[in-house]
């Protein structure tokens, strides 16, 4: 379970306090949480609050009870928190199994490093080898980045905007991959996104406008209120570009 408790970020805009996140409360305990609500507010930043890529400038953040406000990112990260960026990284000279090997925590047998690479629809053959560089796809990248999720097997996997940049075939395949995460993974999974097919697989639904908090519920209770508005979702593409 993940609590968040009076959460606040400001930064300086022009030599004035520019306030991102107010005073968030929440308690998120769904196997499968989404994150939606217009550009600009706020998601991306609260989910690296929660990372601990970004230190808040107030609150307090809880998981399974245990206070890792003052953590570093390295410290969630054992402490049991996964990070898929929206524009996964690219490392030259490091191939997809030592990637694997490194978020595993060990060296993984070929065999259960290609079925990591199975669980999100890769040939494992055909990439085992292949260095994480220029030659793989948007779509090629988000996918390994997930397996390598999948192979750290943490208490909670948080993703920005899976869907961003990759073509409309990587997007039906990453629906598949989450759909399958949905119901095989133990920990909590939070994803970030305006698109209709991810909301409509989650358990809990936070829209985020204006770096505050408006509604937070089970998705029978959410969802329906913003497909009726259709101000933020969509089947394809991205959200309509309000500002919060």
């Amino acid at each position: 379970m993940l609590e968040l408790k009076h959460i606040s970020y400001t930064v300086e805009s022009e030599g004035k306090p520019l306030s991102i996140l107010q005073d968030i409360n929440l308690t998120l305990d769904g196997r499968f949480i989404a994150f939606t609500g217009p550009n600009g507010g706020g998601k991306s930043t609260l989910a690296k609050v929660i990372a601990g890529i970004i230190k808040p400038t107030e609150g307090q953040i809880l998981l399974d009870g245990q206070d890792i406000t003052d953590m570093t990112i390295t410290e969630r990260a054992k402490a049991g928190i996964s990070f898929a960026f929206q524009q996964p990284v690219r490392f030259k000279g490091i191939t997809v199994k030592t990637l694997l090997d490194l978020a595993a925590g060990k060296r993984l047998s070929v065999h259960n490093a290609c079925a990591y690479l199975s669980e999100v629809g890769l040939c494992a053959a055909d990439y085992i080898n292949r260095e994480v560089n220029d030659s793989l796809s948007g779509g090629e990248l988000k996918r390994i980045e997930i397996a390598t999720v999948i192979a750290r097997g943490t208490k909670l996997s948080l993703f920005d905007e899976p869907e961003a940049g990759i073509d409309l075939w990587s997007f039906q395949n990453l629906i598949q991959v989450f759909e399958r995460m949905h119901r095989d993974i133990r920990g909590s999974i939070l994803i970030i996104s305006h698109q209709e097919r991810i909301l409509n697989i989650a358990d809990q639904i936070v829209v985020l406008a204006a770096g505050q908090v408006q509604q937070h519920g089970a998705k029978e209770e959410i969802l329906p209120g913003l497909l009726q508005g259709r101000s933020c979702i969509k089947t394809t593409g991205s959200c309509c570009g309000r500002k919060g």
